[in-house]
């Protein structure tokens, strides 16, 4: 039996996934997480054979969870399934060690045997964006950069965000004026934008 971690924040596609991978007779879901935070809880509890994610979940994004579950040297293997069909978010989906990387408008079939092929310890990347991934120009940001423009993006002031990241307002100015220099954006909110767009966020 392949037990899965299904983390999804759309209640309505998490039922709608949870009911499919229930009609396979190998599958059995031991939990459901509807943010970043509780999946990452329900990994440790239950030391899944796999984690089936969504990439932007409230809290930890699916990206997040896997460098979690690399980190903490995990057997759980990763599959994200999302509707961002960007090259940016695959790359950095593959340095995470995530293993499978679907989109959301796969038919269920191909769903089941890239988890059944995961579980195996193959790899499962829908192939049009295995061609973009390439194709596209390398993150330029650092981690830091990253979640600093994360939170500029959710409208968070640099003294907000200095408090939350445990960082002084200045190296806070510093990261986003880095982050807006190497986007060749106008502002933080601009630079925010372009990074989302790129799949670098």
């Amino acid at each position: 039996m392949i037990r899965i971690v299904l983390a999804e924040d759309q209640a309505l596609l998490r039922g709608a996934l949870a009911g499919l991978l229930a009609l396979e007779s190998d599958f059995s879901v031991v939990a459901e997480a509807g943010d970043g935070d509780s999946a990452w809880k329900a990994v440790q509890q239950h030391q899944p054979d796999l984690l089936l994610t969504d990439i932007e979940m409230p809290g930890l994004t699916g990206l997040d969870l896997a460098a979690k579950v690399q980190e903490a040297k995990l057997a759980t293997r990763v599959v994200i399934v999302t509707t961002f069909a960007r090259g940016g978010y695959l790359r950095r989906a593959l340095d995470a060690g995530v293993r499978g990387y679907l989109l959301k408008d796969a038919p269920v079939e191909k769903l089941a045997q890239a988890l059944r092929d995961v579980h195996r310890g193959g790899r499962a990347i829908a192939p049009e964006l295995a061609v973009d991934a390439w194709r596209e120009e390398a993150d330029p940001l650092t981690d830091r950069e990253r979640a600093v423009l994360r939170l500029a993006g959710e409208g968070l002031s640099s003294q907000d965000i200095a408090e939350k990241l445990h960082l002084s307002n200045g190296t806070v100015r510093n990261y986003l004026s880095e982050a807006i220099g190497k986007l060749g954006a106008a502002n933080r909110v601009e630079a925010h934008r372009l990074a989302r767009q790129k799949g670098w966020l």
